[in-house]
């Protein structure tokens, strides 16, 4: 089928620079796009063609409107919708803008990270599960953020178990709260990317964010709060299910982790696998799982994590060749040259 369009100077924002958005919704909706003269030529499926137009049409909206995308943002909302047949451009646009997010608009970069931040609005429990880079931390910050600035909260309280590999907190220099900073810095280097670094100070001060290692939940209700429970898969099944009964009246918790990374001693069952099986089929808790296609740090991320991802399906690890210079049992240079005189 083929169809044939108006064509605008406006356009030509959409498709990008290089047409490098072009190529993209060509490629996921399985459409050809012909930019002639004064008209835009499409031709493919009929779901393909509506699915161009409504884009093309909602772009020339925005426009009008002045609420166009930025073209970092625009890619991004364009993949999202490119996956989704639900969603629309305008919609998706003027999304991210109905939520205060503090310094910045928050927009979901992937179809997953869309369902995880629906969830969050939709659910008061939700688990984020994926590897590094997916944004499960920091759009719950960001989630936290927004609900404590539009007042659906009093507080936000943003929890980490303080497990790492071969250090302890006793052997840490400093006061308590010195020692368990550095556990906690990924939740404050979000807060510092979403508000302005006196708002966080000031909020801090008086405990309306609350940064603290998993133990100090024992014993409290925390009422009209966002809680969000950062690296999950190292609490123990024991704090887990402290935690998640930590939830009071009118509150909203986040529990994130990425189950392929667990720091636990031997014998230490993961209390975030426990809890992801045992309340599966509870009603009203969401579970969004993101993956290496979620992964919005550099592109060499996802090709690390899908190596790694890929390996751990072997039965055996992959032996890595001798390099020069390299010893190994039984090289070659563990044995004496013929007419050589023993080695001592």
């Amino acid at each position: 089928m083929k169809r044939t369009l108006e064509y605008s100077r406006d356009i030509e924002s959409l498709f990008g620079p290089l047409d490098e958005n072009l190529r993209l919704l060509e490629r996921q909706l399985e459409v050809s796009v012909h930019l002639l003269p004064d008209q835009i030529e499409i031709e493919g499926e009929a779901a393909g063609l509506d699915r161009m137009e409504a884009i093309i049409a909602d772009w020339r909206q925005l426009r009008q409107e002045g609420q166009a995308p930025e073209n970092g943002d625009l890619k991004d909302l364009l993949r999202v919708i490119s996956e989704d047949p639900g969603a629309s451009l305008r919609g998706l646009a003027q999304s991210g803008r109905q939520r205060n997010f503090g310094k910045k608009a928050v927009q979901p970069k992937t179809l997953n990270q869309r369902r995880y931040l629906e969830a969050i609005s939709r659910s008061d429990l939700v688990f984020g599960v994926g590897p590094a880079g997916t944004g499960k931390t920091y759009l719950a910050v960001a989630m936290a953020v927004s609900a404590l600035l539009n007042k659906e909260v009093n507080r936000i309280v943003l929890a980490r178990p303080a497990v790492e590999a071969g250090e302890r907190l006793g052997f840490l220099p400093g006061t308590l709260q010195e020692k368990v900073d550095p556990y906690l810095r990924p939740l404050y280097d979000a807060l510092y990317d979403l508000l302005e670094a006196e708002k966080v100070e000031r909020l801090l001060e008086r405990n309306t964010i609350e940064i603290a290692p998993i133990a100090f939940m024992r014993g409290r209700t925390l009422n009209e709060a966002f809680i969000i429970l950062d690296e999950a898969q190292n609490t123990t099944q024991e704090q887990m299910k402290m935690f998640l009964t930590r939830m009071g009246f009118r509150s909203k918790t986040v529990v994130t982790g990425d189950i392929t990374q667990i720091d636990l001693p031997a014998g230490k069952g993961s209390g975030l696998l426990q809890a992801l099986s045992i309340l599966s089929a509870v009603p009203s808790i969401a579970t969004v799982y993101l993956d290496e296609r979620d992964v919005v740090r550099h592109s060499l991320v996802q090709k690390i994590i899908h190596a790694y991802e890929e390996q751990s399906k072997l039965k055996t690890p992959r032996q890595l060749p001798l390099l020069p210079g390299m010893l190994g049992e039984g090289d070659e240079t563990d044995v004496p040259a013929e007419g050589a005189a023993p080695m001592a």
